[in-house]
């Protein structure tokens, strides 16, 4: 399993699950924060149609090509949902926001070989290790 910063390096193409288009929100300013630092930010919101210059898509399932990084902003019932379907579309990570946590989604993570993080925030993770995918 790799560490939290390893992933975040690996990454380039982060689907941010339950990206929010109100800007207070962390589910719009840690994505739009990324973004800055020249990670692809692939928003995934069932009521939106675009986010941060990006198509937004209903759902992992939709996204026509790979990520490295499924993002996860929904409440931790939620998150075992979406790492099935980060299963399914054969992401390498999944990553759940601080403050979500689900065992029972760290378990099918881990059974099919997913790299996972829970409550960890990718912004201070990226900022922790000095991280950045500009030029």
């Amino acid at each position: 399993m790799r560490s939290a910063q390893q992933i975040l390096a690996d990454s380039a193409v982060i689907a941010v699950v339950g990206a929010s288009r109100d800007p207070r929100k962390a589910a719009h300013s840690v994505p739009s924060q990324m973004q800055r630092y020249g990670w692809r930010i692939i928003p995934v919101n069932p009521t939106a149609d675009e986010l941060f210059g990006e198509r937004v898509y209903r759902s992992l399932a939709d996204i026509p090509h790979p990520v490295d990084l499924v993002d996860v902003f929904r409440p931790a019932q939620d998150a075992v949902g979406v790492v099935r379907e980060a299963v399914e579309i054969g992401a390498p990570a999944v990553w759940l926001q601080l403050g979500i946590v689900s065992a029972e989604a760290r378990r099918i993570a881990t059974e099919a070989g997913v790299d996972y993080v829970e409550d960890r925030c990718l912004i201070v993770e990226r900022a922790a290790a000095g991280l950045t995918r500009l030029g």
